[in-house]
């Protein structure tokens, strides 16, 4: 039987998706590197000499229609365009790997914000990379950045000083020149001195979702956050050389939790049966169980506490049914016992492992609705 029900996106099945974007980068510049042509017809890109890609983090499709009275710039942009799918866990973590390699996150092993390490049974953090392998090791598969420099296309990335050689940035977006840039003003003086010369130019810009996490995305607040990225984007495009392409996406959409839809894995006497650990975040739960616990047992018992807020199936039958795509052997554990998929607003936290404040968040993210799996993608010719 599927765990999927109506109204929910199914990840390994959706095309366009965010793992096509640098590969059909790579299509338009003339690289040849494996699947970039069909790529680049994919999302329908013209070939370029200089191609700009900006991914704003917590965008999503819904959210930015929504609120697209404070973007006129990418408002212009959005009326014909087709939205692009994410991964599953619609977090930032698993959506980089995919979009820095163009694998699924069962190749990538990129799995959720925090996941159990099989050799230590600890939970590790993948945006942070703390209690975790070296990033080479976790992720060993070549970026596509890195394919393109050896196919002798110059990249550069451009973001915050502070991911500069972080073991995020080793595992999904290895081999670029990387150029530290903290203010608007920066990122974009940054990119188009990079794209002076021919080749690719990768900006990444996160107080979208900073701003959503903390007050939602439907706050003032998020709107500021949105038009002042509009406004520095527009400002990107009138500045970039003649002929450049420039492309705007995200790596996830964001919903605004319900209080009352909260359940505590920790404290909760029917969901905290037989847990040893709780991996990923509040929309998109790893489960892990005890040894010796029936996961199918398991399964009823949370479907049965959770009812219609929470989609629940077993590893093997999200394994079956590819909610990760094809996973290696070896991040087989990785995957959770039970693996739970919020519907709605609701969330289930884990008070044992994660911050109060982090508990609090208004905005969050990682599951299979629309609003969080839907990304933007917008194109323009400079």
């Amino acid at each position: 039987m599927s765990g999927f029900v109506d109204g929910l996106v199914r990840p390994g099945e959706a095309v366009p998706w965010l793992g096509q974007v640098l590969p059909g980068v790579a299509g338009a510049v003339g690289a040849s590197l494996p699947g970039a042509e069909e790529a680049r017809r994919v999302l329908g890109l013209p070939r370029a000499e200089r191609v700009c890609v900006v991914l704003v983090d917590g965008l999503g499709h819904a959210n930015l229609a929504e609120r697209a009275g404070h973007a006129p710039f990418l408002r212009a942009l959005l009326g014909a365009s087709t939205p692009l799918t994410t991964t599953y866990p619609s977090t930032t973590a698993t959506a980089m790997g995919s979009f820095g390699t163009g694998l699924r996150p069962g190749q990538t092993g990129m799995l959720g914000y925090t996941v159990r390490d099989p050799a230590t049974g600890r939970l590790g953090t993948m945006v942070s990379w703390t209690d975790l392998p070296d990033p080479a090791v976790w992720q060993p598969a070549p970026s596509v950045p890195e394919r393109l420099i050896a196919a002798g296309v110059p990249v550069t990335s451009v973001g915050p000083t502070r991911f500069a050689g972080s073991g995020l940035t080793r595992a999904a977006l290895r081999g670029p020149a990387y150029r530290g840039a903290d203010t608007p003003d920066d990122r974009v003086n940054a990119v188009v001195d990079a794209l002076r010369r021919p080749g690719v130019a990768y900006l990444y810009w996160g107080e979208v979702d900073r701003t959503g996490h903390r007050f939602g995305w439907q706050s003032w607040q998020w709107g500021d956050a949105l038009a002042a990225v509009d406004g520095s984007l527009g400002t990107l495009a009138r500045r970039l050389p003649r002929g450049t392409v420039l492309v705007v996406t995200a790596d996830h959409g964001m919903v605004d939790h319900d209080p009352a839809q909260r359940w505590d894995a920790a404290t909760d006497p029917v969901l905290s049966r037989d847990v040893e650990l709780v991996a990923g975040e509040p929309r998109a739960l790893h489960v892990h169980l005890t040894g010796g616990a029936d996961p199918d047992v398991a399964r009823e018992r949370w479907r049965a506490r959770l009812g219609d807020a929470a989609v629940v199936v077993t590893r093997e039958q999200a394994l079956a049914e590819g909610w990760f795509g094809p996973v290696r052997a070896e991040m087989v554990p990785v995957v959770g016992d039970l693996v739970v998929a919020l519907r709605g607003r609701a969330t289930v936290v884990d008070s044992s492992t994660q911050t109060p404040e982090a508990i609090a968040l208004v905005g969050v993210h990682g599951s299979l609705t629309p609003t969080e799996m839907m990304v933007p993608w917008l194109v323009t010719l400079t």
